[in-house]
Order: structure tokens, then C-alpha cells, then sequence
């Protein structure tokens, strides 16, 4: 279990916000304090100097939790870029640790248009991990980032009684590998999205800016390396095989896609 984050309050909430928010909210509020309460005061006759030097400790108070619960969230907000443009395959999908594989999938339902808050109350062996706002729809979504097994149908399970708990409109289960045909076979007339590593993958591609995609000539191999594709599937597993590279000798083979909780090569 992860440890629990506590609530920090008004920064933490703040950090919760986007940045600019943030930041507009803290200024709104120091001029509120500082010179709308004391106007305000004014009228209560002796009243006002009492408070008027309180006001001026509170207005900074509010103002100092405000930019530095904005400057959280614009250290956040950069990290969560930098993941998401930097993951390329599915390898640095499995090499990302737990808590940072939630925030490049909420990172990534960012960029599709999702508003996304994150369960800081969650750990690495399930919950709700985030919630995905969109139209009026409020969905669920655990994230898996397991490296050596399939997403069985007990998850699936706990995830549909949560989305009947918590009046949900969907649930998304995302993983780095795959799920079991059972767990698909329950999740097939529910509103479960089950989301395989190479689905993930692939729309964290299509999130990444045009930059971070290597033009296609570079990618392409030259007809003298290119490996025969023949294998298109595992023979372990049966998955889809993709070219890889040792990364000692640079040599081309083909692996299995549900490398490393498959190592199936040809």
C-alpha cells in the first residue's frame, strides 16, 4: 500500500488547480481581504481598527498558500509532460513506477479533453486510482501496472462494484500488459473500458507532440537490416512480435509486445 498523502489544506487544494487558477484566485483573494474587508469595516465604527490589522496578516496568508499551491502545480503539470513525452515503447511503460504510471494515464486522458482528478488515498494494489470528468460523465479509472501477469477478472469485479457504489457513469481499467479471457468476458456488456499496454502506448503516441515523434525516415530500417516479418505472433503467448534491438551488439530480432511478462523471441 502507498503511504497516504495528507491534506496540506489550502496549498494542497490550490495545487490541485491549475496553475493560473491558482494564481488568479490568490490575487483575487488578497484584494478581497485586504482592502474589501477593511472598506467594509469602516462602517462598524470602532470596530474596524481592530480587525484592520488582521485582515492585512490574513489577505498575505491566503496570498502566499495561493502562489505556492500554484507553483506545486506548475512543477507538477511539467512533470507529467516531460513522462508522457518521453515514454516510447512499451518497455518504458513497465520501467515506470506505480505512482508515476497514474499520472501518465491521467496525463494522457488530459489531453483527450478529460478534466482528471487524482486519488491521493490510493495505492499500488487497487481503488480508485483517478476521475475522469467529460459531457457530464464521471468515470472511474484503475491503473495496472503490472509486469508479469494478465489483469484477471477479480479487478473487473471490484471495479463494477465501486461504479455501482459510487453512481459512476463508466469505469476504465488500464494496464501495461493484457487482460484474461475472463476478465474480458465479464467486462463485455458493462461500461468497462479494459485498456492493454499497447493501447495505452498507443495513445500516448497520439498524445505526444509531432516533435517527439522521430520523422518516419529515421525510424525506417534500411532494406539491407530489415528483419523478415514473417513472425507475426509469439510463439509463447500468441501476442503481436515487434523488432527490437540488444542493446549490447545492436543486433535486430523480433519480441514478443507483452515483453517483459512475456520473453518470447524469433
Amino acid at each position: 500500500m502507498g503511504r497516504r498523502r495528507r491534506n496540506n489544506g489550502l496549498m494542497e487544494a490550490m495545487a490541485a488547480l491549475r496553475w493560473p487558477v491558482g494564481v488568479a484566485l490568490g490575487i483575487v483573494g488578497f484584494l478581497v481581504i485586504r482592502l474589501g474587508f477593511p472598506a467594509w469595516l469602516d462602517n462598524a465604527g470602532p470596530l474596524a481598527g481592530m480587525f484592520s490589522p488582521l485582515m492585512g496578516v490574513l489577505a498575505f496568508l491566503w496570498l502566499g498558500a495561493c502562489l505556492l499551491g500554484a507553483l506545486v502545480s506548475a512543477i507538477r503539470s511539467s512533470n507529467r509532460k516531460r513522462l508522457l513525452d518521453t515514454r516510447t515503447d512499451l518497455e518504458s511503460l513497465s520501467a515506470t513506477g506505480w505512482r508515476n504510471f497514474e499520472r501518465l494515464v491521467g496525463e494522457a486522458f488530459r489531453r483527450q479533453g478529460y478534466a482528471v482528478e487524482e486519488n491521493h488515498h490510493a495505492g499500488p494494489d487497487g481503488g480508485i486510482d483517478l476521475l475522469l470528468f467529460k459531457d457530464g460523465c464521471r468515470t472511474l479509472v484503475q491503473c495496472k501496472q503490472w509486469r508479469r501477469e494478465q489483469v484477471g477478472v477479480a479487478v473487473v469485479r471490484e471495479m463494477y462494484g465501486l461504479l455501482v457504489h459510487h453512481d459512476a457513469d463508466a469505469v476504465k481499467i488500464v494496464t501495461t500488459g493484457s487482460y484474461t479471457q475472463a476478465a474480458a468476458a465479464f467486462a463485455a456488456d458493462k461500461p468497462i473500458e479494459l485498456v492493454t499496454g499497447e493501447q495505452m502506448l498507443a495513445m500516448i503516441r497520439a498524445a505526444q507532440p509531432a516533435s517527439a515523434t522521430p520523422p518516419a525516415n529515421v525510424m525506417q530500417e534500411p532494406a539491407s537490416t530489415a528483419l523478415p516479418h514473417a513472425a507475426e505472433a509469439c510463439p509463447r503467448c500468441g501476442a503481436a512480435m515487434v523488432e527490437r534491438r540488444n542493446r549490447r551488439t545492436g543486433a535486430a530480432f523480433m519480441g514478443c509486445s507483452r515483453f517483459p511478462a512475456c520473453r518470447g523471441t524469433a
